[in-house]
């Protein structure tokens, strides 16, 4: 394939899980691809594979900017955008400082906005524009110590109605993705701030729950399936406005669309006694 006509994209949090798999997926489909991360010594497997690696933090407006300008200096272009970067801050909402939630809305949405907003005139001109936000089924309910969390992917599934509406007449599709439970380094990283901040308090035995749900038994699918939902809605004329994949995605959508309130409150404490 010619390197003027291939589709260019770049995906955020590509140094780990579902960012780099999609990043080497997505280069394997032909497309030029920017990994976009903070830790850019962890994206080498994506230079060796043909991609370029950019040290990003998606709080940085100005690495932002450079990031734009350079991808569209250097191919007059951007096809595709990949919102995959975030964190889960998780602990009792009464003792997680406010500014370590700040810093979760900072990265989880307003870094993916401002990112979309230097991306979406470009697509415009070109009337040309595929914008993939990486939310959570997290994003539908909320469970114990992940308030934070929750509360970012809850604005996000908003955020991405709005903006898909507002681009839809330019040519601009904007997908959701909504990742239940995938082999990552997110769990780990969760069970870690919830024990940070509340292992040792009022909240200790949710905590030590939430660690051995962390590490139980039942092996999750690999950040694979999702790189598969977002070539299949690539490929799609028409993508879907929501894709949802991974441990228990199903059931916990379906469950929390139909049960009441209350219901599946107890449904989600059982899991947590």
């Amino acid at each position: 394939m010619n390197t003027e006509i291939k589709p260019v994209a770049l995906v955020t949090g590509a140094s780990s899980g579902m960012g780099k798999d999609l990043a080497l997926r997505l280069i394997a489909e032909g497309y030029v691809v920017y990994g976009a991360a903070r830790r850019v010594e962890r994206m080498s497997d994506i230079e060796a594979a043909g991609g370029v690696a950019l040290a990003v933090d998606v709080t940085d407006d100005a690495a932002l900017v450079a990031t734009v300008e350079r991808i569209i200096g250097e191919h007059g272009r951007l096809d595709v955008l990949i919102n995959n970067a975030g964190y889960g801050q998780y602990g009792a909402l009464e003792d997680v400082p406010i500014a370590e939630g700040r810093r979760q809305l900072e990265t989880n949405l307003f870094g993916l906005a401002r990112l979309t907003q230097l991306c979406l005139p470009h697509m415009r001109a070109r009337h040309f524009g595929k914008i993939f936000n990486i939310s959570s089924i997290g994003g539908k309910f909320a469970t114990p110590l992940g308030g934070w969390y929750h509360a970012s992917k809850h604005a996000l599934e908003g955020y991405s109605d709005a903006l898909r509406n507002e681009v839809r007449a330019f040519g601009i599709d904007v997908v959701i993705i909504e990742p239940g439970g995938i082999e990552t380094e997110w769990g780990s990283i969760a069970a870690k701030e919830a024990e940070r901040y509340s292992g040792h308090g009022v909240y200790a035995d949710l905590v030590a729950k939430f660690r051995q749900l962390q590490s139980g038994d039942r092996k999750s699918p690999p950040a694979r399936l999702i790189s598969d939902l977002i070539v299949k809605a690539l490929r799609a004329k028409r993508p879907k406005p929501r894709y949802h994949g991974g441990m228990l995605a199903g059931p916990l959508l379906f469950l929390r669309r139909w049960l009441p309130d209350r219901v599946f409150d107890r449904m989600i404490m059982s899991a947590m006694r």
